[in-house]
């Protein structure tokens, strides 16, 4: 990385230590104002801003976004800024400053969240579908994987690039992927007048995390990463393990539920998937109805049946959603998978799914060999019985990236990052989402503490367990390292 002096001037001021020809970037002042017209309910103290950044690193005089942040100031004697990301990709980040109230990290920092580039209140916005269409496609008959399914498949996923390129740009399409955010990331860091950053990133928000450090690892404080993505795993691989991930959460359901006289999958708990694979599998000829004109379909009910999975709080909503299915509704299902979608009460839609697929297809390879999409949609299948809707086949479509109008930005690899400061990656042995494992393989990349915590939950930190909130705030607000090994 080429760096300016410390002589630089830009406008006046002194621009230290700024990538070349960054300058104005990162010397920009930030207005901070009333976060209401950001569209985000905050909580109360929240103030938001937006940074600007270039949309094309290659070319800073270009196009520029607007990235847009929040902040609750600290209460007490401040060390800096600590920045949240909840992941997706796609997921906004504003509301993020509520976590950690009442601990000592909201009175030692400046809690901060952002949208990243395209997201949420960000500038440009990611846009591919209407609420129209979204509810139009959600309401669609499955496709089965017969030559005619794959086709029908395949067009839409073509139809779907198109609008996206239509609505938000090719150019910009090409500059939201990690490779950029971690970039903005810096900018951000020294707008809020930073030398080092500290961050907490979660799911996805762990690969903002590592790849930030692979980019500015002298510019690192400390880093929390919870819910790991392997830097070095393949998608095909990391699919299937998820997939399979989703088995043991469904599998720890059906055993916790098979303890309760009015479970919907009954007491056996090693029938629990062929009677879920009962109450769905209609849904593929004939909605239920919802007090809701549009109903549930088969494919909001799975969606809403996912979205309970990754926590076992969302266990009771899932029971309930199985009973009324059970009893001809969906209302409970329904309502689950608009939570997932980013479906809003006024029947608009936020773009976090738009997001997540415009993120995914910049950020890793796409899978344009049929032989293995046809490889990795039976392994999907053989891992996650419960998720099998019966319709497979010898053959299956190709993903929605093979379609893209941009190529990926990244590719799997083994990070090394020589010299990093102690970092700690937090790593559930349950996690239905990001699998164990991974959280294992990228601590031993980091070399960083781990912390492993044995239940069934996507992320952990900071939720108000104490024997891993203590450790990742001492971590935070001192520096120090967690005892190892670490499990609780």
């Amino acid at each position: 990385m080429t760096v300016a002096g410390c002589g630089s001037v830009v406008d006046g001021n002194p621009v230290p230590e700024a990538p070349a020809g960054l300058g104005k970037f990162y010397s920009q002042s930030l207005e901070w104002t009333s976060c209401a017209k950001f569209g985000e309910e905050m909580p109360s103290g929240a103030e938001c801003t937006r940074v600007r950044v270039p949309v094309d690193y290659e070319n800073p005089d270009g196009d520029t976004a607007e990235v847009a942040l929040s902040r609750i100031r600290a209460t007490g004697d401040k060390i800096g800024s600590l920045l949240f990301n909840p992941g997706g990709p796609g997921v906004p980040g504003l509301s993020m400053v509520s976590i950690a109230d009442r601990t000592q990290l909201a009175e030692r920092f400046d809690r901060v969240g952002f949208d990243p580039r395209g997201i949420g209140a960000s500038l440009p916005a990611i846009a591919c579908l209407s609420a129209a269409e979204n509810d139009a496609e959600r309401a669609e008959p499955p496709l089965d994987n017969s030559p005619a399914g794959i086709t029908a498949a395949e067009t839409e996923n073509k139809d779907y690039a198109a609008k996206c390129v239509e609505r938000t740009g090719k150019d910009f399409l090409a500059h939201v992927g990690t490779r950029e955010v971690v970039q903005d990331m810096d900018i951000i860091r020294a707008a809020l007048g930073d030398a080092k950053l500290s961050y907490v990133g979660y799911s996805y928000g762990t690969r903002l995390g590592y790849t930030y450090a692979e980019k500015f690892p002298d510019k690192v404080r400390a880093l929390v990463l919870d819910g790991a993505l392997d830097p070095q795993q393949d998608p095909v691989k990391e699919s299937v393990l998820q997939a399979a991930s989703f088995q043991k959460a469904f599998d720890a359901y059906a055993a916790d539920c098979a303890s309760k006289a009015d479970c919907p999958l009954g007491q056996e708990p090693a029938q629990a998937t062929a009677r879920f694979r009962a109450l769905v599998d209609p849904l593929w000829t004939k909605s239920v109805p919802t007090d809701d004109p549009r109903g549930l379909h088969y494919g909001d009910a799975i969606t809403g049946v996912q979205q309970t999975l990754y926590s076992n709080r969302f266990w009771p909503a899932l029971t309930k959603g199985l009973r009324e299915l059970a009893q001809g509704r969906g209302d409970t299902l329904l309502a689950l998978a608009d939570m997932y979608d980013g479906r809003r009460d006024d029947g608009t839609y936020d773009n976090s799914a738009d997001a997540f697929n415009s993120i995914r297809c910049v950020d890793d390879p796409a899978i344009t060999d049929r032989s293995i999409a046809a490889k990795q949609d039976s392994e999907y299948r053989r891992v996650a019985p419960f998720l099998d809707d019966g319709h497979g086949g010898a053959a299956a479509p190709l993903e929605l990236c093979a379609s893209w109008p941009v190529p990926n930005t990244s590719t799997p690899h083994r990070i090394s990052i020589p010299g990093l400061p102690k970092t700690v990656v937090i790593s559930t042995t349950e996690d239905p989402a990001t699998p164990y494992q991974a959280g294992v393989d990228l601590a031993e990349q980091l070399n960083a503490a781990l912390i492993t915590f044995e239940g069934t939950r996507h992320t952990v930190s900071l939720s108000g367990v104490e024997c891993v909130d203590d450790p990742v705030i001492a971590y935070l607000v001192d520096l120090k390292e967690p005892a190892q090994p670490l499990t609780c």
